[in-house]
């Protein structure tokens, strides 16, 4: 099958295949190199705010570690990719249409040179993920990366919390879990072991990996999960794995099995455990702090009611830190139209829109359902959490979903090569006739 997901050895995707005689030859797997570009690129997202951790961290120290991942993994990326060979991809071409209304409403320096800053961080982020196309091949190599990356991350989490407990279940946060080693929010953690435990879960369904393997992965992760309390990532795990579980029910019997198993143990759950889970749900918040979303909608309010000019409802005001007024919009959508405008909402929504409609139109696949949970979870998390426009793991996980859809490099047979006629001497051709 696949192997183990914690272990180096990629098992090869279409690119590995043989080729025609006389064809041009495929790459032979994407080499080791991508993967560390794709694990620098992950630390560039992990941020530089969060939980305080046992070691007090600089946030100068850990901009200059994570701002040094990116250029890392752009100069990886180019190096192993000299000749610039990539893949068309209508989500790249959306995400470098996006650096427009960044560059146009950053520019006139209204947020600040921060903004400008931020924009070349979007750029070198988006170039990296050009360079990396090339081997974007619809297998599951980038997802492997993706899996084992995060899965590091939240060992480290898991890390902090047996050397300190107190300090990775602070009463700041409500007792919810955060990084103690590396400074990650509740809501990161719960997102980084979602996204993990659904694509490992949906390898496992697609026999590309081993039960005892996933079970290292998803037994951890789903721990780590319950303790950040983070209920955007827990509906966007279990929903985008029924959508994605969904469209393999008519291909596959493991998918079945596994999808009535769920909703048995989830009904049993439900009628058992009410009370705890509603417990674990509502985080001892109140019903009002709980229908206002823990006070998001207050701040949604006041930014859409917030008086703006033409070139600012078009183009935003510029790429900032995701806040208003000094606290965070948690919502992509309206962090969007802050920074880049109805423009940049429009782009961000054909992006969403694109690769969902591609999902849709391929037969059903484990590529296609990993697509689709990748999908329908930042569809999911884009309601109380920000990101979409910027560079972010939201935009990692829609890349990984856009190599699942990408095509198989096709070789092309070269004609073969013309055989010259022989020369065949008179005396020959007089016997012949003879």
């Amino acid at each position: 099958m696949g192997g183990d997901l914690t272990r180096g050895g990629l098992p090869g995707g279409p690119d590995t295949a043989g080729t025609l005689p006389g064809a041009e030859p495929r790459p032979a797997g994407a080499p080791k190199i991508v993967g560390i570009a794709w694990g620098l690129l992950i630390l560039n997202t992990l941020g530089s705010a969060g939980a305080k951790t046992i070691v007090p961290l600089p946030r100068s120290l850990i901009q200059m570690v994570t701002m040094g991942a990116l250029a890392a993994a752009f100069a990886l990326a180019l190096a192993v990719n000299l000749r610039l060979r990539i893949r068309a991809s209508a989500f790249l071409s959306l995400l470098t249409l996006l650096l427009v209304p960044s560059l146009i409403s950053s520019v006139d320096l209204e947020s600040g040179f921060g903004a400008l800053f931020r924009c070349t961080r979007l750029a070198l982020f988006v170039g990296t993920l050009w360079l990396l196309s090339r081997w974007w091949d619809g297998g599951t190599t980038v997802v492997r990366h993706h899996i084992r990356m995060y899965f590091a991350v939240l060992g480290s989490v898991a890390a902090g919390l047996v050397v300190s407990p107190g300090a990775a279940l602070p009463d700041l946060y409500g007792g919810r879990l955060v990084g103690a080693l590396w400074p990650l929010t509740p809501p990161q953690i719960g997102q980084y072991a979602a996204v993990i435990i659904g694509l490992t879960v949906l390898l496992v369904l697609g026999r590309r990996t081993d039960r005892a393997g996933a079970a290292v992965i998803v037994v951890p992760s789903l721990v780590l999960l319950a303790l950040t309390h983070t209920r955007t990532a827990t509906l966007g795990l279990f929903i985008g794995l029924a959508l994605a579980i969904g469209s393999l029910l008519l291909t596959s019997a493991a998918a079945r099995r596994f999808f009535t198993w769920t909703v048995l143990c989830a009904t049993v759950a439900a009628v058992g455990f009410s009370s705890a889970l509603e417990s674990w749900f509502l985080r001892g918040q109140s019903q009002e702090n709980f229908s206002n979303l823990t006070g998001r909608a207050k701040v949604w309010d006041a930014l859409l009611g917030a008086p703006r000019t033409t070139t600012e409802q078009l183009f935003g005001m510029g790429l900032g830190d995701k806040s208003f007024g000094g606290l965070p919009i948690d919502n992509s959508w309206l962090a969007v139209y802050q920074e880049q405008g109805l423009t940049g909402a429009a782009i961000v929504a054909a992006i969403i829109i694109v690769l969902g409609g591609v999902a849709l139109l391929r037969p059903p696949s484990l590529q296609r359902a990993c697509a689709i949970f990748l999908i329908s979870y930042c569809a999911i998390a884009s309601y109380t959490e920000a990101g979409l426009g910027d560079a972010s793991p939201y935009l990692l996980h829609l890349a990984v979903a856009a190599s699942l859809l990408a095509a198989p490099a096709a070789a092309t047979a070269l004609p073969p090569p013309e055989v010259p006629r022989r020369r065949i001497p008179r005396w020959a051709s007089r016997s012949e006739a003879i």
